[in-house]
C-alpha cells in the first residue's frame, strides 16, 4: 500500500492549507486513516484520524481549527486546516490502517511551514 500525500506548503499566520492524501496497491478495508505531525525536535503526534465508521478523532491543539473528511472510496482522506498558528509548523505524515490485523501504513510527509 502507498499512501500519496499532497498540499502543504508555506502560510502566514491565520491563513489555510489543504492536505489531500490518496492510497493506493493492495488495499482492504479502511479502519481508520489520517494525519500525524513531527514538529523539529519533537515526537510524532497524532492531528486527526477519521475510521471506518465515519468517527473522527482530533488532537485537543486543533481546538476546531482543522476538519477531516474522506471520500466514498476510502482511498482518500483531507485535512482542511484553518486559522494556522506557527506551532503548526511540522511535517504532516498521512497514515492508514487497513483490515482485520490493523496493517499500518505511512505517507512520506508533507511540509507546513506556518510564518507569524
Amino acid at each position: 500500500v502507498q499512501l500519496q500525500a499532497s498540499g502543504g506548503g508555506s502560510v502566514q499566520a491565520g491563513g489555510s492549507l489543504r492536505l489531500s492524501c490518496t492510497a493506493s496497491g493492495n488495499i482492504f478495508s479502511m479502519n481508520a486513516m489520517g494525519w500525524y505531525r513531527q514538529a523539529p525536535g519533537k515526537a510524532r503526534e497524532l492531528v486527526a484520524l477519521i475510521f471506518s465508521g465515519s468517527r473522527v478523532n482530533y488532537a485537543d491543539f486543533v481546538e476546531g481549527r482543522f476538519t477531516i473528511s474522506g471520500d466514498n472510496t476510502r482511498k482518500s482522506v483531507f485535512l482542511q486546516m484553518n486559522s494556522l498558528k506557527p506551532e503548526d509548523t511540522a511535517v504532516y505524515y498521512c497514515y492508514r490502517r487497513d483490515g482485520p490485523r490493523n496493517y499500518e501504513y505511512w505517507g512520506q510527509g508533507t511540509l507546513v511551514t506556518v510564518s507569524s
